[in-house]
């Protein structure tokens, strides 16, 4: 049993990393073909004036035009892509220090292909990937130096200075743009993990927690603005009898009949939770009690009328209690107090009904 749920989470856990590997490929695609394309103008500025065989052109080449579209395949086919993105990453920082070194560490543009690269890996991968980075670019070059020898060329001609300003310039724009794109997702998904979190799973209502977040937030506005609304609290008749004898999958049925009951019934405003259980709860903004009465009256009868197609012989009701906010509540637990007295007198008194609280506030205190 154990083992199966181990397996389970584990392959849950790669399909994750496996999107997000495919994603993280997608993100890179773009900006690295822009870099290869900036970088191979940058290295053709300082190479040509040095006699360099033609094998260098043609790596230049591939590496500028070929490289980019050949590491998304890579990515994007590999067992875990966010694995072999990384590996791209380090790729890319090897061809730099094979170029810098080329380049015969020339100031400009050595200083440029190697703060591109690291920004890269940085973003990409934070400490971890910049000093394997780091040790990709001296194997790159150490290689370079073992084909041709190592040199410095301190001078920078103004042709190298052009050449290094769309570096400089289009490729920190893409990143920049790359950046502000993920930005907005995460922003997206805060917002829709946020709405998540409010929400009961079953249901499609508020849980119980933002329910009373939202009662607190009314009682203070009807406080402040002396207006009216009226809470309500809904109980499903023998809600564990109907578990017991047909089963939990047509409790389930039940719960969700009655969230939809209350979403065909419900204006926009009104705000409908499963307070927990077999009991939901509503608060009317702006809605007198006598309104709240016939809404919930009509909820109760519709919900009566629900036949499960597995269970024909089922029968359902509801028990409601009401209560009208007062101006004496001292604070949202009394206003709630209220109408789960309500609710159990409708209990007690025969169920699949609705009852109306009329205590004195002075006996809810």
């Amino acid at each position: 049993m154990l083992s199966c749920m181990q397996k389970e989470l584990t392959r849950e856990f790669m399909e994750n990393r496996q999107g997000k590997g495919l994603s993280f490929a997608k993100r890179i695609y773009r900006p690295r073909i822009i870099g290869t394309a900036m970088c191979c103008v940058s290295i053709t500025a300082v190479l040509y004036p040095l006699p360099m065989p033609g094998w260098i052109w043609a790596l230049l080449l591939v590496n500028a035009f070929v490289w980019p579209h050949l590491a998304y395949q890579l990515a994007t086919r590999a067992k875990v892509p966010y694995d072999a993105e990384q590996r791209n990453l380090v790729c890319d920082a090897l061809f730099c220090g094979f170029w810098v070194a080329m380049l015969q560490f020339t100031p400009l543009a050595a200083v440029t292909l190697l703060s591109m690269v690291t920004m890269n890996n940085v973003a990409a991968g934070g400490k971890r990937l910049l000093i394997h980075g780091a040790l990709a670019q001296m194997l790159g070059i150490c290689v370079a130096g073992l084909l041709f020898g190592l040199h410095f060329n301190p001078s920078v001609s103004q042709v190298q200075v052009y050449a290094c300003l769309p570096m400089l310039t289009l490729y920190p724009m893409a990143i920049g743009m790359v950046c502000y794109q993920l930005a907005i997702k995460l922003t997206e998904h805060k917002r829709t993990l946020s709405a998540l979190s409010r929400i009961d799973s079953l249901t499609g209502l508020l849980n119980h927690g933002s329910w009373k977040d939202l009662l607190h937030l009314k009682f203070h506005k009807c406080q402040q603005l002396r207006s009216h609304a009226t809470i309500a609290l809904i109980d499903i008749d023998h809600f564990k009898q109907i578990n017991d004898t047909y089963g939990h999958i047509v409790g389930d049925a039940v719960l969700r009949q009655l969230s939809l009951v209350l979403r065909r019934n419900l204006r926009e405003d009104d705000l409908a939770g499963r307070y927990g259980g077999d009991e939901f709860c509503v608060i009317f903004p702006l809605m007198p009690q006598e309104q709240a009465v016939r809404i919930m009256e009509r909820v109760r009868e519709t919900f009566s009328n629900y036949r499960n197609p597995h269970s024909p012989e089922l029968r359902v009701s509801l028990s409601i209690g009401l209560a009208d906010f007062h101006p004496l509540f001292t604070d949202a637990a009394m206003w709630l107090n209220a109408a789960d007295r309500a609710l159990y007198a409708a209990k007690d008194t025969g169920r699949n009904r609705v009852n109306i609280s009329d205590e004195k506030v002075a006996q809810l205190a």
